[in-house]
């Protein structure tokens, strides 16, 4: 089974907009397709953009939050890292990424996307994902 870390903004996009490419990566983790990882600094990082950029209110941010972790891994990460200085909070991602042996990173990030892969981590987008996802199926 692949196991994934998404970033943030495939989490928004896919709590926000059902139907998407990311609403589609989140249910691939839904219905057992995929191994997906977060960590708490995800978590809170979605509950923040959820509250500032899209004024949810917190009993609807709460229920993200066991959405999300009824569906994904929840791991501690052991490593800290200074990868991409432009945005230190991507840092987050691929510190879950490396603690939750992650197969693919998937973004919508370009400081992420640019890099490309981190350690054996792929870093794809979400419509490059689905595609390999979809050629791994078993059902194709």
């Amino acid at each position: 089974m692949l196991r994934v870390t998404a970033d943030t903004n495939i989490f928004i996009a896919g709590l926000i907009f059902p139907r998407g490419k990311p609403f589609q990566l989140l249910e691939l983790a839904r219905e057992g397709k995929i191994n997906l990882t977060v960590s708490e600094a995800i978590l809170d990082e979605i509950g923040g953009v959820l509250a500032k950029k899209f004024n949810w209110p917190p009993e609807d941010i709460a229920d993200a939050r066991k959405r999300i972790t009824a569906m994904a891994r929840t791991v501690q990460p052991a490593v800290q890292l200074d990868i991409i200085k432009e945005d230190p909070a991507d840092n987050r991602i691929l510190e879950c990424a490396v603690g939750g042996g992650s197969d693919y990173i998937v973004s919508g990030d370009n400081d992420l996307l640019r890099l490309g892969r981190y350690d054996s981590i792929k870093i794809l987008s979400v419509s490059d994902f689905l595609a390999v996802a979809q050629s791994q199926s078993p059902d194709r």
